[in-house]
């Protein structure tokens, strides 16, 4: 299977397209204060993409309410949707998730989720876009 090209734009590109507060937390590796994104208590069904290229990343069926104050999930939509990168900021070493499609930074993954993969991708909700699912 080919891997397709990374989407790239200029900062100043991104800058325009993205709030002040999302293009700090996905372009810059920022981070929302906790309990501040309303995602974090979404319970509509529906899906969790990327709020800068619009690729789908998580589905409400894996969310799970992690205590922690940001949106978080069990395992992505796809393998290949999430991208894991070493972050050595702050004086220890974790698991950056960057968006598979933009190289946006969503959060970090950590080995104390639920079962069945025992994961948690802790997300910032500025990083994505929920679309609820259609009532047709």
């Amino acid at each position: 299977m080919m891997s397709k090209d990374k989407i790239s734009k200029t900062d100043a590109e991104w800058q325009e397209q993205l709030t002040p507060q999302e293009f700090d937390v996905t372009r810059k590796g920022g981070t929302e204060r906790a309990f501040s994104n309303p995602l974090n208590s979404e319970k509509q069904v529906g899906e969790y993409s990327c709020v800068c290229c619009g690729e789908p990343l998580f589905s409400s069926s894996s969310k799970f309410d992690s205590g922690t104050g940001w949106p978080s999930f069990f395992q992505p939509v796809d393998d290949s949707a999430v991208e894991e990168h070493v972050d050595r900021k702050f004086f220890r070493t974790r698991s950056e998730t960057r968006c598979a499609s933009c190289d946006a930074h969503l959060g970090h993954v950590f080995p104390d989720g639920p079962q069945p993969t025992g994961l948690r991708y802790c997300m910032n909700g500025a990083a994505l876009k929920f679309t609820p699912e259609s009532k047709d």
